[in-house]
Order: structure tokens, then sequence, then C-alpha cells
């Protein structure tokens, strides 16, 4: 593996880093507190390419690498992570399932509109009883004559409310078990569809994050992904996937944590000198920075898995989700204890980075889970 960029990736980095410094940035506290989905943001991000990173041209998108989805991830995450995920369901939740599973219709006309920022997707997967455990949810989806009649509530779906299309997996044989689970991409003006409670979230604040209701929807049978009872398979090879950029989103919000660290070390004095001089601090910011850049490798390491064609790589990706937000939780703490008494203000932004990382640890599969996943591969 080479730990070089490519002139394209560096190309990119720069591109997306200048974009998040002077358009992200000024925005980002303001839509923490407020919740607000940034939409006119996101409309800048497609016209840059950046909701449809991994899909190829033909279809509208930028046609990059999994690397370089990870770098954009995490150079807009380092300034506001609300933004970072929202891209990041997209790109892995939305448009590489339909890129990798659906059939030519299904690409030409759903990747087009969600690579251009003419629709936003969203999944549907967690329920109000069904998280970790993915087999145990309870929507269904009966087959009646051209239409599947889907019914089912789903929880914490990111980009919810400001999403049109939305994959989402239900049971069409609850008896079969996991292997009864199916995909369908859903309309959001299907009838029958309808928006639930708003989630009033402790981080991300800003990603319409919501229930998603579904009464009767008669979702038509040509939007079925793949085949009936590919459901499982296709969740699981999406959240391998997915886990690449919620990990880059982990090491930009940690990255982000260490920046304002140094730069408030050198400026607050104690005892007559900067704080950046006493031995504490310096050890510190040293673990910090240690950790952000074994992060960084071993995320960037499962998009070079991806790009080379390796068919499974859950556990290295479940090991960079991991470790990941482990260490975006601890960088960040760290963070807040450098700013000492200002760090538990909104004064400054390391409060929302510390919000912001402790979702690591629980969605696209808990810190618990990932480390199953680890294991179970290590003792087959």
């Amino acid at each position: 593996m080479n730990f070089g960029l490519t002139n394209d990736q560096k190309m990119l980095q720069k591109e997306v880093r200048n974009f998040a410094e002077t358009e992200l940035k000024p925005l980002a506290s303001e839509i923490d507190v407020s919740g607000e989905f940034p939409s006119e943001n996101i409309k800048k991000l497609a016209e840059m390419g950046l909701m449809g990173i991994i899909v190829p041209e033909k279809y509208s998108g930028s046609e990059f690498d999994f690397i370089s989805l990870a770098i954009a991830i995490e150079e807009i995450s380092r300034v506001c992570a609300s933004t970072g995920v929202i891209v990041a369901v997209n790109n892995s939740l939305v448009s590489y399932p339909i890129l990798q599973f659906g059939n030519e219709e299904q690409k030409q006309k759903y990747l087009p509109p969600l690579c251009i920022g003419e629709k936003i997707g969203a999944m549907g997967i967690t329920e109000p009883n069904a998280g970790s455990d993915v087999a145990a949810m309870e929507a269904t989806a009966k087959l009646n004559g051209d239409h599947y009649i889907l019914n089912g509530t789903k929880r914490f779906i990111t980009n919810g409310t400001a999403a049109d299309t939305f994959v989402v997996f239900a049971y069409t044989d609850k008896d079969a078990g996991y292997k009864g689970m199916s995909c369908f991409i859903v309309e959001r003006d299907l009838e029958g569809f309808s928006l639930g409670k708003h989630e009033d979230l402790m981080g991300i604040r800003a990603t319409g994050n919501c229930e998603l209701i579904f009464e009767d929807v008669k979702v038509p049978k040509e939007n079925l992904l793949g085949k009936e009872g590919d459901g499982f398979k296709i969740c699981m090879n999406t959240l391998d996937v997915s886990r690449i950029d919620i990990g880059a989103q982990g090491v930009g919000i940690a990255q982000a944590a260490l920046d304002e660290s140094i730069k408030y070390s050198k400026e607050r004095k104690t005892f007559g000198k900067p704080i950046c001089h006493h031995e504490m601090i310096q050890n510190m910011l040293a673990e910090m920075a240690t950790k952000i850049q074994a992060a960084r490798l071993l995320v960037y390491y499962v998009g070079y898995l991806k790009d080379k064609g390796v068919k499974r790589f859950s556990k290295e990706s479940a090991m960079a989700k991991y470790y990941a937000a482990d260490i975006a939780v601890d960088v960040t703490r760290k963070a807040v204890q450098i700013h000492g008494g200002y760090g538990y203000t909104k004064d400054y932004p390391v409060e929302r980075f510390y919000r912001d990382a402790r979702i690591l640890e629980l969605y696209e599969g808990t810190s618990e889970i990932q480390k199953i996943v680890i294991a179970r591969d290590l003792v087959k």
C-alpha cells in the first residue's frame, strides 16, 4: 500500500478543505443550535460533486475512489459533523447500495438526482425495537399484485426530514428469519408514508433525524432492490462500506479538537508561560495526535481494500469504525480538559466536538457490535 495520496486525492483534499473553512465553518455553530438542515450548503456540495463521490460519471457521479470518499468526509466533518454525516449517508447508505445491487433502470432513475443534489437520500434500518440486532426488525412488506404493501416504523433516520429517496429494509418472509429480509427504494410522496418525531439530539443536531412511518404504503414491485431475501446481505455489505466514512468522520472531529487544543494551548498562560510548555499538556497533545494518525491510516486501509476489489473486509471495517469512534471521544474529551472551564462553554467549539463525537460509538453499529464482528472473525 502506498501511504502517499495521489495528485487527484491531494487536489480533492485541498478543494474540500477550502470550501469547508469558508462555507461550512461559519454556520456550524449556528445550525448546531437551531437544528436546521443545511440545505443550501448541501446544494453547493452537490455542485462540487461530493454527493456522488463514488458513483460513476455515467450516472452523474464524480467516480472517485473510496479513499477519496474518506478524505472528503474527514475534511467536512472537521468543521461540521452534521454536514459530514449528511454527505456520508447520501454516498454510502443510499447511492452505494443502489449502485451495487440495483438494476440498470433503478440506477438510471435514482442515482443522477442523488448525485446532483436534486434529491437527498436516507436509509431506513433502525426501528424502535431493533437497533444493533438488525434481524429483530418488525417492518413488513407483502406482495399484492404489482405492489408491496409496506408497514412499519423506522427511527433515528439521518436525513429523514429532507430526504426524497429512501432505502428501506423490511421482512417479506418473517418465518425465514434474516433470510426473509428484503430491501426497497421508497419515494417520499407515496401515499401512507409520513414523518414522525423529529429527534432532538445531543450532537449532530442538524441532520434532519426523525422517524419514518409506513402505513399500508404501496411500493411498486420494480422498486425491490436485488431479489426477495437479499435484504440482510445488502444491509451488511452496505454497512461495511459506510463504516469507512463514519470512521473518517471520527478522524475529522478528532482532528478539529486537536487543532483547537494546540491553538488554545499557545494562547492560554498559567504560571507565567503558555500551557503548551507544560509537560502534562504536551503529553495530552502527543497522545491525541498519535491516535488520530493511527485511526486515519486504519480508515484509509479499509478504503484501499475496497478500491482493490477485496470482497470481504468486515473485520477491518469494524476495526476502523470502532477505533476511530474510540479515539474521537477520547481526543475531544482531552480537548475539553485542555480548555479547562472554557471548554465546558459554547464560547469554544470543543464542547460541540465532544457532543458530536459521542454518536460515533452508537450509530452504524455500536462499538460493542464492532468488537463482536472483529472477535468472530478472529476465532472462526
